[in-house]
């Protein structure tokens, strides 16, 4: 059986939930792939640390250059922010290596260079795990729903806001209360500025826009607002019209907001090159597709020419359903290898 030879770059909760499931599921993805995944190294701030989630027999190194002057494969990127991840990933694909991640800011921000650099060097660079965590939207999109003309992608995309306006709505808490709850749950992190005020929507909507549209948009030009300043007054003010606050990202064709299967409306989607959008706080009734998506999960809504409104569900962040996501790119590049 072939050897796959693997790096990951950072073992906390994403890289840390990968390493889980390559343990728990290697005997079963071996015989899917008929390829063993070997985990060669792991790169990490401190080699001595004592670690929550197993190492599989890597070997621990500080070191990038090591990984990068290895014989591994794939490099599986999960150390988050821009830097250093954006130029190990660079220099990854620029040797030749193959690289799956699931960090969306670097993604975000680096989008055409990181794109660029694996077409340069003929490899793979995958990241269905940094849009919407376990949700396989991006395969859907890049898969299945391919031969659609998209005229909108719309998506609860980040689950610290919604788990605050819901508990917001259905407990009557107010927004610094629920914040603090979230915080104590570790649904949101000490400094929450990146959910709460829509910069990782924004990433995140800035990926599914470049996959759908065939445009990038850095996200910091995507106009966004947060939900900071929702009040439960606005809450209470929306459910009594039978209505919820939503965070949501939405990218579409400004003339064409929802193109069905006929030929006119394809005329239509062919003078509508210009796209709208936006992350922001949004009322939504009880016929919109997201309206019951609620506490922590994420939920993605495509619209197509051929298929109409796709729905896609579940938990957006997490180390297992990030990992899951991670392995699956994996097994990808692997089974082409």
């Amino acid at each position: 059986m072939e050897n796959i030879k693997i790096a990951i770059l950072g073992h906390g909760n994403v890289g840390g939930g990968t390493c889980e499931i390559l343990s728990q599921n290697m005997q079963l993805i071996s015989e899917r792939i008929d390829k063993k995944i070997l985990v060669s190294y792991i790169l990490v701030s401190d080699t001595k640390k004592t670690r929550k989630w197993p190492t599989l027999g890597a070997k621990l190194t500080d070191n990038f250059e090591e990984i990068l002057n290895s014989d591994v494969q794939i490099v599986v990127e999960v150390l988050g922010g821009i830097e250093p991840a954006s130029s190990y990933m660079e220099d990854a694909l620029k040797t030749g290596k193959h690289v799956v991640t699931a960090n969306k800011a670097a993604l975000a921000a680096n989008y055409p260079i990181l794109t660029k650099a694996a077409k340069d060097s003929g490899v793979s660079l995958l990241f269905e795990a940094s849009v919407g965590g376990g949700i396989p939207a991006l395969s859907a999109i890049l898969g299945n729903l391919r031969g659609n003309r998209f005229s909108e992608v719309s998506g609860i995309l980040n689950g610290t806001t919604n788990y605050i306006l819901t508990k917001m709505g259905s407990e009557a808490l107010a927004y610094d209360d629920v914040l603090k709850s979230a915080q104590e749950l570790g649904f949101a992190e000490a400094d929450p500025t990146a959910d709460v005020e829509g910069i990782d929507a924004a990433n995140k909507l800035s990926i599914l826009m470049a996959l759908c549209f065939d445009k990038y948009v850095h996200p910091d030009d995507i106009p966004r607002k947060g939900i900071s300043h929702i009040t439960l007054d606005d809450i209470k003010s929306a459910k009594s019209q039978g209505k919820k606050i939503k965070l949501l990202g939405t990218a579409r064709l400004k003339d064409a907001i929802h193109l069905s299967q006929n030929a006119e409306n394809a005329k239509l989607a062919d003078k509508a090159s210009e796209i709208e959008y936006f992350v922001e706080p949004v009322s939504i009734d009880d016929s919109h597709p997201l309206f019951n998506v609620d506490n922590e999960y994420n939920g993605i809504l495509i619209r197509g020419n051929a298929v109409e409104d796709v729905m896609m569900y579940g938990k957006g962040a997490g180390p297992l359903p990030t990992g899951s996501a991670v392995v699956g790119d994996i097994l990808k590049i692997a089974e082409n290898l």
